[in-house]
């Protein structure tokens, strides 16, 4: 990975607890250390709170992660869980039920147009996209008329599908390759596709993380925000971040938390803080938590 100028070193103990090298991100970290009661910890799944896997349904999260959560939730305004996932498969993959001091959890899921929330154990959402059922049928001809079927793989998301390169034996080239004839499939049925880590999904437009995170820091009233991912999913967290800190008086610090990965640049580039994965996302939670 690229050296990022605005980010510190990884933290290898929970003792250790980088701090920001940018002023926004120290901003932000103050005013949490100063009213914890206020703020909001939101975070990504896959590739932040788990690491990726070749098969993501054998994704899990990482070991530390909910003793992490359960220790620092009871500090805090809220912690919020933002994936893309369905908020059924994070929650189930998360391990995120039924622990102690997650009780007031909350998942929101499909980039924020599902939501459980641990108090009622329940998922909430809207009726699925017609587009997506079309996509479903028509994605198999696609793969294979691009002979990009070998070695790729589709994963059911319920609202959205995603095809997956990492296992074909050109995983970057596969992507690429299958850029153009996705965004055609996904335009023609009202769908948009989004680019991650060697995985295009294909989803319904209108709800992105960044529209989920705003929404929810207004409806808990919160006054700084904490984000951590890893993905371009993830950029539009960030950007909601960025114009949140910088809208004066009526806005709110935010830090910028990165789980670095080689794969994607872009977001350590706009980090305040930049972590060594999923690992060092946990520790420096539980090490907030220790803080608090």
């Amino acid at each position: 990975m690229g050296s990022n100028p605005h980010a510190s070193a990884p933290s290898e103990t929970p003792s250790e607890f980088p701090t920001p090298t940018t002023a926004s991100g120290r901003e932000a970290l103050a005013a949490i250390l100063a009213r914890p009661d206020r703020a909001v910890v939101a975070l990504d799944f896959d590739g932040t709170l788990a690491d990726i896997v070749p098969d993501p349904d054998q994704a899990r999260a990482h070991p530390g992660a909910v003793p992490a959560l359960a220790a620092l939730a009871p500090k805090v305004a809220s912690v919020a869980v933002i994936t893309g996932r369905p908020a059924g498969v994070a929650v189930r993959h998360g391990g995120f039920a039924g622990v102690p001091g997650l009780d007031h959890l909350v998942v929101l899921g499909a980039y924020g147009a599902e939501r459980w929330d641990a108090v009622s154990g329940t998922v909430q959402a809207p009726a699925p996209h017609p587009g997506v059922a079309a996509v479903r049928a028509e994605l198999p001809g696609v793969l294979d008329r691009f002979g990009a079927w070998q070695g790729t793989w589709i994963e059911e998301k319920g609202r959205a599908l995603a095809v997956h390169t990492r296992r074909a034996d050109d995983p970057q080239g596969a992507f690429e390759a299958l850029r153009e004839p996705l965004d055609e499939l996904a335009a023609r049925h009202g769908l948009v596709v989004e680019p991650g880590r060697l995985v295009l999904e294909l989803r319904p437009p209108g709800m992105d993380k960044g529209v989920a995170l705003e929404r929810y820091l207004r409806e808990v009233d919160a006054e700084s925000v904490l984000y951590a991912g890893d993905d371009l999913g993830d950029l539009a967290a960030y950007a909601a971040v960025e114009k949140l800190r910088s809208a004066g008086p009526d806005g709110i610090p935010g830090l910028l938390v990165c789980s670095g990965s080689a794969e994607v640049t872009e977001l350590a580039e706009r980090a305040d803080l930049l972590l060594d994965g999923p690992s060092g996302v946990v520790r420096y939670l539980a090490a907030l938590a220790e803080r608090l």
